[in-house]
């Protein structure tokens, strides 16, 4: 069955920007410690944006998947049930945001399952009819860093002029060979349109699971500067230090995970000395 964004494109409202950016947040793969959707999310509170449109999720996600509960899992909408009444269910969404003061547009969805090539026209008839040429995406995968450091950012680029401006920001080129992601796909498919697109993968702690506030914190703090917009992360970086005392607590009762800790540390400092003699 074909599918036309015109059928599978709502907007609630179509403002016209110039020269805007457009931060896209991915649930699923590349969303380690939340600090994808976190991030975004985040910004989306603290800017107070408003909807600007929503891709119809029906003809991209799986929900249900054969194979083990835990697989099948990943693919199954959340629900909560009190006191044997059922309260919700989250079905999977795909939104736009829109702050125009600020010339943003944030993205918050699940990464689609199916139809990628369709799911990719729909964001790129998105960012034509409201002015974006510009898309930045959010993402992280678990490495070697200690959950006492901040997180190695990564940038990979759709335009080669791109770069000198991103490592600005202490972003470092990416290098990989893998499974490949959608955000990776749609930043092939960006020149169509002639928009740029950087990816912004943060290393975070490969030994932690759950939503990870120090890497949220020091994300949306390096979005803050690359979007050149005045937040106020008093609370982040609150919640980041009280997640990170805990956490540290935890690994502090286990002798070995704390002694792997400390060689992290250890590797992370000196690599960040080596990089700074060599570029000194």
């Amino acid at each position: 069955m074909a599918y036309s964004t015109r059928d599978l494109l709502r907007f609630h409202q179509r403002p016209v920007l110039h020269e805007a950016t457009l931060v896209l947040a991915f649930d699923g793969w590349m969303d380690g410690g939340s600090v994808s959707t976190g991030t975004v999310q985040r910004l989306v509170d603290l800017l107070e944006a408003h909807l600007l449109a929503e891709i119809d999720p029906d003809p991209f996600y799986l929900y249900n998947f054969p194979g083990p509960m835990e697989l099948a899992a990943l693919f199954r909408p959340a629900i909560e049930i009190e006191d044997g009444l059922i309260k919700s269910i989250e079905m999977p969404s795909a939104r736009f945001f829109v702050h125009e003061a600020a010339n943003l547009v944030l993205f918050v969805g699940k990464e689609p399952n199916l139809r990628w090539p369709t799911f990719a026209d729909c964001i790129l008839e998105a960012v034509t009819a409201v002015g974006v040429r510009r898309i930045l995406f959010v993402g992280s995968f678990g490495g070697s860093v200690p959950h006492t450091r901040e997180p190695r950012l990564h940038v990979t680029c759709s335009h080669a002029e791109m770069l000198p401006e991103m490592e600005l920001y202490a972003l470092r080129r990416s290098a990989y060979e893998g499974p490949g992601s959608f955000s990776s796909y749609l930043m092939t498919r960006v020149a169509e349109t002639g928009v740029r697109m950087a990816t912004l993968a943060a290393e975070i702690p490969g030994y932690l699971q759950g939503p990870n506030p120090v890497c949220i914190e020091a994300v949306t703090r390096r979005l803050a500067k690359i979007l050149r917009l005045p937040l106020d992360l008093a609370p982040l970086r609150a919640a980041s230090t009280e997640w990170e005392l805990a956490v540290t607590a935890a690994i502090e009762k286990d002798e070995d995970m704390a002694a792997k800790v400390r060689e992290m540390e250890e590797a992370y400092d000196n690599e960040l000395l080596q990089r700074g003699d060599a570029e000194g």
